[in-house]
């Protein structure tokens, strides 16, 4: 009985863990109480479309997101930004999921948002409610327990620059580049892309990338490690094949396994430390004794 027992206790502490952990993912940054309409928002974002945000999922565990508005540079519409929270949610439910690779239609990433929408909800609150939605969407793209890479081709300027930033890892591609132009625009970052990147590259480096609106190549975004490698070709077809071989690094192996490391990395990130301990203690207890733990023991004991 007590193997039994062990695995009933298992199975329950697993249940609590993913419950606990899911509700911490899916949590709102904003709600009522900061005066955030999502309803009304969503409302006002539809009327302006255009575009598409594609997402295939392959059985290896890798997703593939695109977006899809290649005659305005891939730039969000108002219903392609309705479009990814409904991806987000997709992908926030797909149990098999290991691995998530963001690129953009037509040889370019991403060139922000659409201006048309942007002058049509150019009064103050419906701005603040569409930063509020894309904050809420990044975020919980962020968390998902998927590791994701933004494939830059082209040109990733705007809300493209801050879209790969709630990417884990950036990899770029020949002639390609990132640039924060918003003080251009007489703005700074509002879909997060200003923390986030505070965070990768440090405070001097994005002072400098966002007070300069700075064009950031290849290999200037390596010297600052806001991407990870420059991929050889800057071919589509090429550059996604490449993006997959270089993920895989990172995905190979059970779905279970890959998506601990990347709760244990997320709560490490967000969390304060007493919390982070706690939580990675969690999300041990469901690796712990499960099928990829036990199976390596019989394999390989490590201390040959």
């Amino acid at each position: 009985i007590f193997p039994e027992m062990a695995l009933a206790l298992w199975k329950n502490l697993l249940q609590i863990t993913k419950k606990r952990i899911l509700q911490q993912r899916r949590l709102s940054l904003y709600n009522g109480a900061h005066g955030y309409e999502e309803e009304l928002i969503k409302k006002k974002l539809q009327q302006f479309s255009g575009g598409s945000i594609n997402l295939s999922k392959e059985d290896n565990g890798i997703g593939i997101l695109t977006l899809n508005n290649p005659k305005l540079m891939n730039a969000f519409t108002g219903t392609m930004m309705v479009e990814l929270q409904e991806r987000v949610t997709e992908l926030e439910n797909w149990k098999d999921g290991k691995g998530l690779i963001i690129h953009g239609a037509g040889n370019t990433f991403c060139s922000g948002s659409d201006l048309n929408a942007v002058k049509e909800i150019s009064n103050s609150q419906d701005g603040m409610n569409m930063c509020m939605f894309m904050q809420n969407t990044l975020t919980r793209l962020m968390r998902l327990p998927l590791i994701s890479v933004a494939l830059v081709q082209g040109k990733a300027f705007g809300g493209g620059a801050e879209l790969t930033t709630a990417c884990d890892f950036r990899l770029m591609t020949p002639g390609s580049e990132i640039r924060f132009v918003h003080k251009h625009m007489g703005l700074v970052p509002g879909w997060g892309g200003g923390a986030r990147l505070v965070r990768i590259v440090g405070s001097g480096a994005a002072l400098q990338l966002l007070g300069g609106a700075a064009r950031v190549d290849p290999e200037r975004a390596l010297s600052l490690r806001l991407a990870e490698d420059t991929l050889p070709s800057a071919d589509e077809g090429a550059a996604l094949a490449g993006a997959r071989a270089w993920l895989s690094q990172y995905t190979d192996g059970p779905a279970a396994v890959i998506r601990a490391v990347k709760k244990v990395v997320t709560a490490g990130r967000e969390l304060p430390l007493e919390a982070a301990l706690r939580t990675e203690k969690d999300i041990f207890g469901t690796v712990w004794g499960g099928p990829a733990n036990l199976q390596a023991l019989v394999r390989r004991p490590k201390h040959k």
